[in-house]
């Protein structure tokens, strides 16, 4: 696997960066780096992964499935094209996809952090703009990250509790200061979207559809839409920040456009037709044996495989531990031993697909699966008598021999709820009040792969005794019931980056699990999940910040929270042959900010 932190060019910037240690700001600077510099200099002509020369023109579309009905990705309420929240905001600081935990000016041309590191100060661009010509104001950032972090989507508000104070410093400086330690603020005060005040006086900013369309200072507007059929978002010819060294040689592409469908196959008919021309392929198997269409044949469409160095994240089968069946973890890891992986990625995937062993499996964040020792074992100790067995001695996934009858994983499962209480009457696993081991799997429709894994393994469960049903549901109702955390287990996705950290807390924190809405799906209450990722907020050295996000990432694993399935490192993108993109590809590879953001149209 390529080093994440030592990529070419960068190796003695990186290198200083890990030894330092400690954020080093005397005085404003271009970028910022949570330990250590930036590795680009303050002038710097663009990102490394980006074609400065790429030039202006051409379309893309891609395809999504489900539907929208808002078009603010900024709040709670309402289904938002997810590409939006990327593609048409801007924030003071924008994100290195080659960098974990650096970011370099955007509508900010400084950033000063106190030596305490308990505030943090911007000094805008004077050529920043809104779309519609306005200048960006000191009083539209604080106006945006008050509107967020009170009436904006729950991600925005555990951050915006953290500020003591917003204030203007200066004719185009502001200055944030906190409440709390935590390394991580300074870079999450740069990265929240700017809005424009004035659009929304006298407007319900929460309760925002389609009947508003918020004004940024992105490179794309929103130039057309019909409800749950597509956005086109135009390259804005006034754009400000076309010379900025962050955006140099980024969103050259002249439209956007942004196709629904009811499900996977109408997406992939549409690609094949030639309607879209991007279609990102997450099954293996597919890859390898429907892409031989026409359009692939004749070379109009080119087939990719783009490598990262991003984690894994979590993929699978969540399951709902606010339900007293999957309180206990004997049965959770039972639920997990009497799934088949082996057999199960054979017949879908031709057995190519790495399953997910650590939430951060693919990185140098994941964790051993030993028993832990030095800095992990130290911050595991502290809470021993609260873990899971298997945290600090050590937890790995069962690997079967790859038959469909899966034996030793059924016979395990069966002994594990033994132990937990339960015991086959009438074919039936049931516990001594006489409740069957039964429960209901959600589904989004359309979820063709998910169902075709459900099928496997509802089939195996039936073994021990245990019967699940599959309920699929549109995507307005799936959201809801996640929402309010009525199901019983559920598919799931979570995608982590290289630089964890306060958004962790909504993933799995104790407080998340008892607030609708979290993203807190599993509902997962522990203390020292909590007290991990305070330890990844306050680290001092890189080595201390890797220590506990490894540890969490054992507590994680160790809980059994979810029937893990498996990963990609490498992202399958199918493309129109007009499509281009740089050879140099950053460590996160194909992520937001790279398609469409660094692609150019070559006709």
């Amino acid at each position: 696997m390529r080093s994440v932190f030592f990529r070419t060019g960068q190796a003695i910037a990186l290198t200083s960066a890990l030894l330092l240690g400690t954020q080093v700001f005397a005085e404003p600077k271009h970028g910022i780096a949570m330990y250590g510099e930036p590795a680009l200099p303050p002038d710097f002509v663009s990102l490394p992964y980006v074609n400065p020369d790429a030039p202006f023109g051409g379309k893309v579309a891609a395809g999504e499935v489900g539907s929208f009905d808002s078009l603010n990705p900024h709040i709670q309420k309402g289904r938002v094209p997810w590409q939006l929240r990327f593609l048409a905001y801007e924030s003071l600081m924008g994100r290195s996809l080659d960098e974990p935990f650096t970011l370099y000016g955007l509508l900010a041309e400084s950033i000063d952090v106190s030596d305490s590191g308990d505030s943090v100060e911007f000094v805008l661009r004077e050529e920043a703009r809104f779309s519609d010509g306005t200048p960006v104001t000191v009083e539209d950032v604080i106006w945006s990250y008050e509107t967020l972090g009170t009436q904006g989507h729950g991600r925005y508000r555990g951050s915006w509790g953290k500020v003591a104070s917003a204030e203007k410093t200066g004719d185009r400086s502001v200055k944030f200061t906190f409440n709390v330690e935590d390394r991580e603020l300074a870079l999450i005060m740069g990265m929240r979207p700017i809005l424009k005040k004035a659009q929304w006086e006298g407007k319900n900013f929460a309760e925002s559809g389609l009947t508003e369309i918020p004004i940024s200072t992105a490179p794309y507007v929103i130039d057309d839409f019909e409800a749950g059929r597509f956005v086109s978002l135009k390259r804005n010819p006034d754009y400000w920040g076309v010379d900025v060294p962050f955006r140099k040689g980024t969103n050259v592409i002249d439209e956007v456009r942004m196709e629904f469908f009811a499900d996977a196959t109408a997406m992939f008919e549409a690609f094949k037709a030639g309607a879209l021309t991007s279609h990102r392929e997450t099954n293996s198997a597919k890859w390898e044996q429907q892409f031989g269409f026409p359009r692939v044949t004749n070379g109009d469409v080119i087939k990719s495989e783009i490598k990262h160095d991003r984690p894994s994240g979590i993929t699978g089968f969540a399951m709902n531990t606010r339900r007293d069946i999957f309180e206990d973890w004997r049965v959770r890891e039972a639920l997990i031993q009497a799934f088949n992986f082996e057999f199960i990625n054979e017949k879908l995937n031709g057995g190519n697909q790495p399953r997910i062993t650590s939430y951060f499996s693919n990185s140098v964040l994941g964790m051993g699966h030993d028993a832990a020792e030095g800095k992990v074992l130290e911050l595991l100790e502290a809470h021993r008598s609260g873990l899971i067995p298997g945290t600090i001695e050590g937890y790995n996934l069962p690997v079967s021999n790859g038959s469909e009858r899966n034996r030793a994983g059924i016979v395990k499962a069966q002994e594990l709820l033994a132990e937990a209480g339960w015991e086959i009457k009438d074919g039936v696993m049931t516990n001594a009040n006489g409740k069957p081991l039964n429960f209901s799997i959600l589904v989004q429709s359309g979820s063709s792969e998910v169902l075709a894994i459900l099928n496997i393994y509802t089939q195996a469960l039936e073994r021990i005794g245990v019967f699940a049903t599959v309920d699929t549901t549109d995507g307005a109702q799936y959201r809801e019931r996640i929402d309010t955390f009525d199901f019983d287990m559920t598919y799931t996705t979570r995608g982590l980056s290289l630089s964890p950290g306060n958004e962790q807390l909504s993933y799995w924190g104790t407080d998340a699990a008892k607030t609708e809405g979290s993203r807190n799906i599993a509902g997962i209450e522990m203390p020292a999940i909590d007290a991990m990722v305070q330890e990844m907020l306050t680290a001092e050295s890189r080595e201390d910040y890797v220590a506990a996000v490894k540890a969490l990432d054992r507590i994680l694993m160790a809980g059994r929270y979810v029937v893990p399935l498996w990963y990609s490192p490498v992202s399958r993108l199918a493309h129109n042959k007009e499509m281009k993109r740089p050879d140099y590809v950053p460590a996160y590879g194909d992520w937001p900010g790279y398609l469409p953001d660094v692609w150019w149209i070559e006709e």
